[in-house]
C-alpha cells in the first residue's frame, strides 16, 4: 500500500486507514456496490465505517486510479480494482446474469464510432444488456 499512500500524499491527500481498507475490501470482493464494501470493512474486525465514507474514500481512489467502476444496472455503479478493468460486462435482461468478455471484443465497435462519427469510446465502464444463451433458448 506504500504506493497508495505516495500517490496521495502527491495530490495533498493523506492516506487514512478508511482508504486502506476500503480499497483492501474492492480488492477482496472483486466487483462490489458501496453497500457491499461497508459490509465488508465492518467483518474485517475494524471499526464500521458509514457509506458516506466509504464514497468518498472511493472517489479518492478513482481519481488515482487505484478503482475503477462499471454501472452494471440503472442503480449503483459496481467498483472494481483498476488493474482488473480489462473486460466489458454482460447483463442477461432475463435472468440477471452478468458475465464478462475482454474489452478487446469491442474494439471494432471502438475503431467503427471513431471513423464514423469521430467519438472515442471508453467502454471500460461499460456493460451489454441482452439476452443470455440460456434466456435465448428458453424463448
Amino acid at each position: 500500500m506504500s504506493d497508495l499512500g505516495e500517490r496521495l500524499r502527491a495530490r495533498g491527500k493523506r492516506l487514512t486507514t478508511q482508504r486502506e481498507r476500503v480499497l483492501a475490501a474492492v480488492g477482496r470482493l472483486g466487483h462490489a456496490t458501496p453497500e457491499d464494501i461497508v459490509e465488508a470493512v465492518a467483518a474485517d474486525g475494524g471499526r464500521a465505517l458509514p457509506v458516506s465514507t466509504v464514497y468518498r474514500s472511493l472517489d479518492a481512489l478513482q481519481e488515482l486510479g487505484f478503482v475503477g467502476h462499471t454501472h452494471v444496472d440503472h442503480r449503483t455503479p459496481s467498483y472494481h480494482l483498476a488493474e482488473h478493468a480489462t473486460h466489458l460486462h454482460l447483463l442477461c435482461r432475463g435472468c440477471g446474469w452478468v458475465g464478462e468478455v475482454p474489452l478487446a471484443t469491442a474494439d471494432e465497435l471502438v475503431a467503427r464510432l471513431d471513423e464514423r462519427v469521430g467519438f472515442a469510446a471508453d467502454v471500460s465502464h461499460a456493460a451489454v444488456h441482452g439476452l443470455c444463451r440460456t434466456c435465448r433458448e428458453g424463448s
